[in-house]
């Protein structure tokens, strides 16, 4: 949650900068600068390149900070390493009570040095000394080396004078310590506000294993060989859904009898996610790659579908009267009105199914791939290895961005009248 707030902050702080105090430096003399209504209408906004920057550079800077990365200059508290110590009270059966103290040496990550050397002390309990790694829990049996065990009656009774009993837990400056049911003690060191590498590394961890991955491959195969492979199914997938979706999404615009029979269908596969077809893919398609393909068809078809659909619906009618005045026949009012003016629906619903495609293809590649992206991933995660899963969650969307890029270019070059008529 602390760094959603600093992000949040960050945000804030930026978006008052930017658009108060740089706001004459950056005015724009375009097209959009001429329009007279701008608020509401899409065409008028357009990505503030500073913010995207500011965005990125402050999600790194979280990622480095509570990571311990070295290539950022701030970083959030990290764990506890060195030496601690903290006291406990023990309680005898017939009533009597002493203290002890438990010495505990806090190793980094990696590195296993002994616990420390500490006198045992005089009363019947007497000192412990114990070795943990930082991010770590360690149990404390400190009834080994005391003349009183527990079998004999006695328990602790007190940590760092705080009243305890089995269950109890005591936050203490050297960390927390838990009395467990069977009269143990469980110690962890603070933990800080890092996280551990196992769940979240460094963005240096994932630099090195990219470039380790480019160079050597993963389950034998290259880096490129599996990024290949995914644009691959995921560029197939999303044709032949297009090819399939656009002339059916047209003919439930056009066709009353189409709608009636194809909207139930539609409507009804619309809201089922792409995961839940695996097995039913499995079952009809085997496990090669016509089976992920049509994974990935079946995921982007009714998104295309209902966007072409979207598309001839929005067609402002006044249009289509105007081309039957000047004599049109149906054929020249689909090729010279519905289809130029539902462009913009259509490219906006292959954006959308392009990263529908890409989120699937994760999924698309459990089904017994031996390369791609998802497959590095889903393997990766087997083994706890978060450097790679990382690693391939941001090729994906790098790639998946770079496509996007495309096919807003594409959009403005093939719909140039989008938002101006």
């Amino acid at each position: 949650m602390i760094p959603l707030f600093i992000y949040l902050a960050i945000f804030t702080g930026s978006f008052i900068l930017i658009r108060v105090g740089l706001r004459r430096l950056r005015e724009r003399h375009d097209f959009t600068s001429l329009k007279t209504v701008t608020f509401g209408d899409e065409s008028a906004v357009r990505a503030d390149r500073a913010a995207s920057i500011i965005s990125i550079l402050a999600i790194f800077l979280l990622w480095g900070a509570f990571t311990g990365s070295k290539w950022v200059p701030v970083h959030a508290p990290g764990p506890f390493t060195g030496e601690a110590q903290f006291t406990y009270t023990v309680e005898g059966p017939d009533g009597a009570r002493d203290d002890a103290t438990v010495f505990a040496r806090v190793n980094p990550v990696g590195e296993s040095a002994p616990a420390p050397d500490a006198e045992p002390g005089a009363g019947f309990a007497r000192n412990d000394v114990v070795a943990v790694s930082a991010w770590r829990s360690v149990l404390v049996t400190w009834d080994d080396n005391d003349d009183i065990s527990r079998a004999d009656g006695a328990r602790i009774v007190a940590i760092e004078g705080a009243p305890v009993e089995a269950g109890s837990t005591v936050e203490t400056q050297a960390g927390r310590v838990t009395v467990t049911s069977r009269g143990t003690l469980n110690y962890s060191p603070p933990r800080g506000l890092q996280m551990e590498p196992i769940w979240l590394p460094p963005p240096e961890a994932v630099v090195a294993r990219v470039v380790e991955i480019a160079a050597t491959g993963y389950q034998n195969f290259t880096l490129w060989e599996h990024l290949g492979w995914s644009l691959f199914r995921v560029i197939a997938g999303f044709v032949l859904g297009a090819l399939v979706g656009i002339p059916l999404g047209y003919a439930m615009g056009l066709s009353d009898w189409f709608r009636g029979w194809f909207d139930p269908i539609v409507e009804f596969m619309r809201p089922v996610p792409p995961l839940a077809l695996i097995p039913l893919v499995i079952i009809w398609a085997g496990i090669g790659e016509a089976g992920k393909i049509i994974l990935l068809f079946l995921a982007a078809l009714w998104i295309m579908t209902i966007a072409a659909r979207a598309g001839v619906s929005g067609v402002a009618i006044s249009k289509v009267h105007a081309a039957y005045s000047l004599g049109a026949s149906k054929w020249q009012i689909l090729r010279h009105v519905i289809m130029p003016n539902s462009l913009p629906e259509i490219f906006t619903g292959a954006r959308v199914a392009m990263g529908v495609c890409w989120g699937t293809v994760v999924a698309a590649e459990l089904v017994a791939a031996e390369k791609g992206a998802g497959m590095m991933i889903m393997v990766a995660s087997r083994f706890q290895l978060t450097d790679v899963v990382i690693m391939g969650i941001i090729l994906i969307g790098v790639i998946g961005y770079g496509i996007d890029i495309l096919m807003r270019m594409a959009e403005k070059w093939l719909v140039p009248w989008k938002g101006r008529v």
